[in-house]
């Protein structure tokens, strides 16, 4: 059982770093000694001299689709790629696996996906019953959940998915604290529960995940008498972040190092802007460092009104993979970067989509406070020569373009 959270969560944000920053020089080391996968994408990499974000910035980023394509290559001889750093045995009770598929193994330690913080930041608490309904098959949500629910103290209910009927005689007999799941799942079930004239009522709390939650849900389910708090996590790297009784934004978990950089690149943006939420893991068993989880996100101002003293994000805002495909030709956010890599006077840039189907327009906005026929022309030819096709271009003012992580807009009418 996890004695207390509260020690790691409430120390100073300076301690908080030096711990982090001394940690990674031998997360970096020890997955170059024992995951062949990170082995090659960090060789002649010194482990000892990324010991600040700077340096870490410097290194690749992994993204999803890279480790698949990874795993897929090498799946003969080994099912994760060359990334994890335990095989199977004691050490890996349980192996998961995600659309695509992509493999993720379970280490065996206690909390191994640090969800205990999570559940306790939502109110559970050790000696409650905890009902569960999150899928216990294929994927690792029900047993992220589950291992956290057991270090925090709690017995848990493994309800898993659908079967609402049955799950509303479950609740009304065993009577748990508290739902994990869902927040569409749990409204099915509390909505199902009126019509049946089901008792719910030992449900004052819940956990979700999974889906975006919406402050109009969470207040549909206050005036239900459920105070549910929301987390973010991945089945490659466990918790991320989660949510506090500020409900301002998601506190970061303590055992991960998380950035934020702008789609397409592996260039972290400045805290408040809008791009793809990068995580470095201290796990040993699974050490991804760097990897690009595909969500986008932003770093929020100040600490947690709770007392947490670690960096919040504000929550999922979306995917990072704009990829579009115009005229026959797939048009990537790395294609951008790459255009406006080639022109130091540009800042932020978005190319909008436009048109009806089959008379497509791409117009490149940047960000510049310069300007002119001549370096439109320089960037027009920039577009057709990155991506095969031919775009206008607009200046706007520094400042101009929303912050909200867009590098590709796709705007066409397909009635």
């Amino acid at each position: 059982m996890i004695p207390s959270l509260d020690a790691l969560e409430t120390r100073a944000p300076q301690e908080r770093e030096h711990a982090l920053m001394a940690a990674l020089p031998t997360q970096i080391a020890h997955a170059q000694r024992n995951s062949p996968a990170m082995a090659e994408k960090l060789a002649g990499i010194d482990a000892a001299s990324i010991s600040s974000r700077a340096a870490l910035a410097q290194l690749p980023v992994t993204r999803k689709s890279q480790l698949l394509a990874q795993q897929k290559a090498r799946r003969a001889s080994d099912a994760f790629g060359g990334f994890a750093a335990i095989g199977f045995g004691p050490a890996m009770p349980r192996v998961f696996a995600s659309p695509g598929p992509i493999y993720e193994p379970e280490g065996g330690r206690a909390d191994y996906w640090r969800m205990a913080r999570a559940l306790r930041a939502a109110g559970f608490r050790a000696g409650e019953l905890v009902h569960n309904c999150f899928s216990y098959h294929f994927t690792p949500a029900g047993a992220m959940m589950e291992t956290g629910a057991h270090a925090l103290g709690c017995t848990v209910f493994p309800g898993g998915t659908g079967q609402t009927e049955q799950q509303l005689q479950v609740i009304a007999e065993l009577r748990p604290a508290g739902y994990v799941g869902t927040p569409s799942f749990l409204k099915l079930l509390v909505e199902k529960a009126q019509q049946m004239n089901a008792d719910t009522t030992s449900l004052r709390k819940a956990l979700v995940s999974g889906e975006a939650f919406a402050p109009s849900l969470r207040d549909w389910f206050s005036q239900h008498g459920i105070a549910a708090y929301q987390c973010y996590a991945t089945a490659d790297v466990g918790l991320i972040a989660y949510e506090t009784e500020a409900r301002e934004g998601l506190v970061l978990d303590e055992h991960v190092i998380l950035e934020i950089v702008r789609p397409g690149t592996d260039d972290p943006v400045p805290d408040g802007e809008v791009g793809e939420v990068v995580v470095t893991t201290l796990n040993p068993d699974y050490p991804l460092i760097r990897f690009g989880t595909g969500d986008l996100s932003a770093i929020l101002p100040g600490a947690c009104p709770s007392g947490r003293t670690n960096t919040r994000i504000r929550g999922w805002l979306g995917r990072a993979d704009q990829t579009t495909k115009v005229r026959g030709m797939f048009v990537h956010p790395e294609q951008i970067a790459e255009i406006v890599r080639r022109f130091p006077q540009l800042g932020k840039a978005r190319l909008v989509v436009s048109g009806e189907m089959a008379s497509d327009r791409m117009e490149l906005q940047v960000e510049t406070e310069e300007g002119g026929d001549t370096l439109a022309a320089q960037i027009v030819d920039a577009v057709r020569e990155v991506t095969k096709l031919r775009a206008q271009v607009q200046f706007v003012p520094p400042g101009t373009l929303p912050n909200d992580g867009k590098v590709i807009e796709d705007v066409r009418n397909y009635q």
